[in-house]
């Protein structure tokens, strides 16, 4: 089965086929670095940091680019609030959110651009645009014409004289058309500004990204990705102005992840209903974050909630459990467990790739890693070797990886209870003998809520953290 991937442009699930054999282009939008960085940032950049895994494990090599946008209104009116400069609050942010990706085993673009630093290319870009038409400067500022792109609309599936102005559009009498956008504003008292050909200066928030995709990539690219919040107006914008001065298709493939919502709202700064990276990470491991994208499919919104985040804490605790060493003493399973392992080995590997391979349906890839996890535990329960073992393990840890789950857990170095728990396991063997279930469940209760979990098979019962 050769990879499909779902393309908002077309609406349709299309067959992936790169500009450039086995080589990949690949732009997402990154955060404005206005505000602590919260988990609807780190949901797409896990989303991407998943589709670019699973390139890279089909064979393709991958240049992934990811911008910071560190000039902006809401960067400035918060650095004016906090009595900063705005560059040093966007750096601040900037670092803060690098050290975030790296905790949560997102691996880091191949390249990523600072809007600040990519001035030389916007105004050339800017340029571009007006010589063509596409733009026109009023006492400073430039705007892109919208009645001059004929298919404006065309990512949203908006008509242009239904529109309103919507987010970061502002209404301006000088405006041919209410709709037109900035692609540079004139500075304003106290603001950063750069000398351009239409005076002191800063870029508008569209036309950077294009630049620095241009910049880095070429006039032509194979995946954007970014939000969904984000396909109007700044994705639509990206693809007016880029497509008018090329005359090339900006990206063959738009991909857009859905939001996350807590308590079924959406998660937004607005509202006010934000839950730092740094706040989730104090409480929880980065693989609970990671685990809770993957079961929700890419493209869907993504409930934010505990009993979500118990139930993904509960799926990886069953992933932990197959990469467990063989019983004591094992003494090898039966030939039908066996036989029956190692065909689930095979087909699980085949509809993992199959899920993915169908718009990266994580998922679905995951139903068939736990078919194996189901097996792979039977067979220890059925005295299975660790040889015996090893192989359905060994595929388990390379595909959860391709998916970027590290199922390290927390570490236990300190071994200084255990002999403590093994007292508790030993008595509540003699307790179950005697058929005091409901003292042996507080047992085992209690010790769960300490971190412990017992496993009963027909070997014994074993523990773990």
């Amino acid at each position: 089965m050769s990879l499909k991937l779902y393309s908002t442009l077309s609406r349709t699930k299309e067959e992936f086929r790169p500009l450039e054999a086995n080589k990949v282009r690949m732009y997402v939008c990154g955060p404005t670095v206005y505000n602590k960085a919260h988990v609807g940032h780190a949901m797409s950049a896990l989303v991407f940091d998943v589709l670019r895994r699973y390139l890279e494990f089909k064979g393709f090599k991958v240049k992934h680019v990811m911008n910071f946008t560190d000039v902006d209104d809401k960067i400035i009116i918060r650095a004016q609030e906090l009595g900063m400069d705005p560059f040093e609050l966007g750096s601040g942010y900037i670092k803060e959110f690098q050290q975030h990706l790296n905790d949560l085993n997102i691996l880091p673009p191949t390249i990523t651009p600072y809007a600040t630093r990519e001035i030389a290319q916007i105004e050339e870009m800017i340029s571009g645009l007006i010589n063509k038409g596409y733009a026109y400067a009023i006492k400073g500022d430039v705007y892109f014409r919208v009645d001059k792109d004929d298919d404006y609309g065309k990512l949203s599936g908006r008509r242009l004289e239904d529109m309103n102005a919507g987010a970061r559009i502002e209404i301006d009498e000088r405006k041919e058309n209410p709709m037109d956008f900035a692609l540079w504003k004139a500075q304003r008292p106290g603001e950063p500004a750069w000398e351009s050909p239409w005076g002191m200066g800063r870029p508008g928030w569209h036309i950077e990204c294009s630049a620095m995709s241009l910049h880095h990539l070429g006039e032509e690219i194979d995946i954007h990705g970014g939000g969904n919040d984000l396909i109007f107006p700044h994705h639509e914008n990206e693809i007016a102005q880029s497509e008018s001065l090329t005359g090339k298709p900006f990206a063959r493939y738009w991909v857009h992840n859905g939001m996350l919502q807590l308590s079924g709202e959406k998660m937004s700064k607005s509202v006010g209903n934000l839950i730092t990276i740094e706040d989730f990470l104090a409480e929880h491991e980065a693989d609970v974050l990671r685990m809770m994208v993957l079961n929700s499919g890419y493209r869907n919104p993504l409930t934010f909630n505990n009993e979500v985040i118990a139930q993904t804490k509960k799926a990886l605790e069953r992933l932990h459990s197959a990469l467990k060493p063989a019983q004591p003493d094992a003494a090898g399973a039966s030939q039908s467990v066996l036989d029956e392992l190692k065909q689930q080995t095979q087909k699980s590997e085949t509809g993992f790739l199959e899920s993915m391979d169908d718009d990266f349906n994580t998922g679905g890839a995951l139903g068939n890693l736990f078919d194996l996890v189901r097996n792979l535990n039977k067979a220890r329960d059925e005295g299975a070797a660790n040889e015996e073992l090893a192989p359905g393990q060994s595929l388990l840890r390379k595909l959860t990886g391709v998916l970027g789950l590290q199922l390290t857990g927390k570490d236990h170095d300190d071994q200084s209870a255990a002999p403590f728990i093994d007292l508790l396991v030993e008595l509540r063997t003699e307790i179950r003998k005697q058929k005091l279930y409901a003292l042996s469940d507080q047992i085992r209760e209690r010790l769960a809520e300490l971190g412990v979990t017992l496993e009963d098979s027909k070997q014994g019962t074993t523990w773990h953290f």
